[in-house]
């Protein structure tokens, strides 16, 4: 039990701990049992990343020696600890599936495998197979003598058995193409009941078909999967050749040293031995043994079954009270800052300020940060009308948002064609923060607007993420903003700002001077609170702050979704300091800093958690909110999420995920109350 004074909580325990979160989402029965089964592609899906780069990078730290250190230990101690972990919520997974599936039974809802086909389901099964399936399979005879090529990483295989009574058995690789086909085929309905088949299971009952050529007795079929070490090694050589090299580090990808194998517990023990030899794990690597399926996130897209009660109602988004459709967005800034919470207001309104621009005669330039857009963008679509009609338009783009990287050099090479200026970043630096500025000609003077958010823009993501956009035109604001493009043209040049809240330059330290000012109230017997919502809580010297304050008095509230290493009992002669995890339909993820600052609150909202990366190898931004009106609002969506019963769990040292219950009162679900307290706002405008 991590209990010691001034310690932390490893951030790999941590993020194990949120994913365990997202697993008892899955267990949860009032979320509707097709989004339970969601949530487990989500666990899986989460997994699979930690792996690829968290895993990954210990590996790495490990190979150097067995006093190779980390926080928390050695990295190999890391390393078995987390294998321990992850077994054991692999028990839970299990448990929470069967029961699922049983949940699902009840609904007539039944996924059944190839040896519970009846004879028609068989028939359609078959033409199935080889009118989409067949076709696209390849299978790979492994021998003793021939090396396997390099598996894909992201994909799932039969590892087939061909077992013979007179000679050696056989054995191959086929890769299940669930990407081309679809891992879920929906057989005919029977009265009420309705029936799935998994893909993997299609082709378990038609491989006699595709290895007929051989001689066997019997023929049996394992799922395997394995990851790989998803980090890129690269220079910081931002020029021409940066995109090169993105490209390069992208192919090294493919083959990169396996991190993790998992594969079907039935598997017999030499043919597993065989496997491995072939792949390169040795002892000690992650190899772990589970149950008939694997790439669970597949799940993430279950069908809805055409049962609109086993999935989350249709948001009805809410419009926005200031926000009138066939107004310049313009006119309206020019009276109010404006905030949009996504996803209970529509990413429309932030298109249509883009789409606005693109066309006013007025606006002479466009300049925004790129991080991850979505595969049909039309924030990139608009960038690109925007070009087209003449006007000036820079999009800094972030080649290493880690697994889109693909991507944005797809649409760098389109953007530069239209004639955008597309800058990369700035050397040794990730360019994390959301930024929009447009420049606007009002008689005769340049008028700057901006947008500040606290996630992508993507308007994919903002149908399942929480987050927030301040749009404004308040001179303070948008000068600095207007810093910070000049700063990725001239890396030089560090200006000195006063409202926005800059990494790698001034975020660590204002956040550090604001939190001593609450330790100065608290000594002088004055109100000092310190309320933060973030995604992640890592950065040790930051806890060591909340640490001071929560000792001298500051009342220090967190309400963090993912990794916290800070440890609310922190000191057994104080109290813990509260500390809350919401997971929920959508994934919270603005980022709000909340000071007392002795009466005259101070609020911000932010790109930034409190991680080290953020704070010293990014550019994030957090802006101050000047508008009491939306300084309120925020300050009610902070006091609605800290009231939730429902979907809070307590966060403890032991890491428990203690669930925060109604006791004698109502049951209080923050995503929906705020989703009523934006409704009544828009009505009453």
């Amino acid at each position: 039990m991590l209990t010691k004074p001034h310690k932390y909580i490893p951030k790999e325990f941590s993020w194990l701990a949120f994913n365990g979160r997202v697993l008892q989402e899955a267990d949860k029965h009032d979320v509707p049992v097709i989004e339970r089964l969601k949530f487990l592609g989500i666990y899986s899906n989460n997994l699979d990343e930690f792996f690829r780069v968290r895993v990954a990078i210990l590996k790495r730290i490990a190979s150097l020696g067995k006093h190779a250190q980390v926080e928390g230990g050695s990295a190999e101690e890391i390393l078995v600890r987390i294998q321990d972990i992850v077994m054991q919520q692999s028990q839970e997974f299990t448990r929470v599936y069967n029961g699922i599936i049983k949940d699902l039974n009840a609904q007539n809802i039944y996924i059944i495998s190839e040896k519970e086909l009846n004879e028609e389901q068989g028939r359609y099964v078959r033409q199935f197979f080889l009118r989409y399936v067949r076709p696209r399979l390849m299978p790979l005879i492994i021998t003793k003598e021939r090396d396997l090529p390099d598996l894909k990483d992201e994909a799932i295989y039969l590892a087939v058995e061909l077992i013979s009574n007179k000679k050696r058995n056989t054995y191959a690789l086929v890769e299940i193409p669930s990407n081309q086909v679809g891992r879920f085929i929906r057989l005919p309905n029977e009265g009420d009941k309705k029936y799935l088949i998994l893909l993997d299971d299609v082709i378990r009952y038609e491989l006699n078909d595709l290895f007929y050529m051989f001689e066997f007795d019997e023929i049996r079929a394992y799922v395997i999967k394995l990851t790989r070490d998803a980090e890129l090694d690269l220079n910081d050589d931002i020029s021409e050749n940066y995109v090169k090299q993105i490209a390069q580090g992208l192919e090294k990808r493919k083959e990169a040293h396996p991190v993790r194998f998992v594969h079907d517990e039935d598997i017999p023990q030499p043919f597993l031995d065989l496997l491995l030899k072939k792949l390169g794990f040795s002892k000690g690597d992650a190899i772990i043994k589970g149950g008939r399926y694997h790439n669970f996130k597949d799940f993430m897209a279950f069908p809805d079954m055409e049962s609109p009660k086993l999935v989350y109602p249709p948001l009805v988004q809410i419009p926005h009270p200031h926000i009138e459709y066939g107004m310049s967005i313009f006119s309206i800034l020019k009276k109010r800052d404006l905030l949009i919470n996504f996803p209970y207001h529509s990413f429309h309104h932030f298109i249509d300020v883009l789409r606005e621009a693109s066309i006013d005669p007025l606006v002479r330039e466009i300049r925004m940060t790129i991080y991850r857009v979505a595969k049909q963008s039309n924030v990139m679509n608009a960038l690109i009308n925007a070009a087209r009609n003449g006007k000036k338009v820079t999009a800094i783009l972030e080649l290493q948002a880690r697994f889109d990287e693909s991507a944005n050099i797809k649409w760098s090479n389109r953007l530069k064609d239209e004639g955008v200026r597309v800058i990369y970043g700035v050397p040794g630096l990730k360019v994390h923060s959301k930024l929009c500025l447009i420049s606007r000609n009002e008689k005769g003077k340049l008028v700057n607007y901006v947008g500040i958010g606290t996630g992508n823009f993507n308007e994919d993501s903002a149908r399942v993420f929480s987050d927030c956009i301040l749009l404004t035109r308040n001179p303070a604001i948008t000068q600095e903003t207007s810093w910070v493009f000049e700063f990725f043209d001239k890396n030089y040049k560090v200006p000195p700002y006063r409202h926005l809240l800059v990494s790698p330059f001034v975020l660590r330290k204002k956040i550090e001077q604001l939190i001593n000012v609450e330790i100065r109230n608290a000594r002088a017997g004055k109100p000092a609170y310190i309320y933060l919502k973030l995604n992640n809580l890592v950065d040790n010297d930051m806890i060591q702050k909340l640490y001071t304050a929560h000792k001298n008095g500051v009342d220090v509230r967190l309400n963090v979704r993912g990794m916290m290493s800070l440890m609310p009992m922190h000191d057994p002669n104080l109290p813990p300091i509260p500390a809350i995890a919401i997971i929920d339909r959508y994934l919270e993820h603005s980022r709000l800093y909340i000071f007392g600052n002795g009466g005259a609150e101070k609020i911000y909202i932010s790109s930034a958690d409190l991680m080290a990366r953020n704070l010293d190898r990014r550019v994030e931004v957090a802006t101050p909110i000047y508008d009491p009106c939306l300084k309120q609002e925020l300050r009610t969506m902070w006091d609605i999420q800290w009231a939730d019963n429902c979907s809070a769990r307590y966060m403890d040292n032991e890491m428990s995920n203690r669930m925060k219950q109604p006791v004698n009162e109502l049951e209080y679900r923050s995503q929906d109350q705020f989703y009523k307290h934006l409704k009544l706002k828009s009505i009453e405008s």
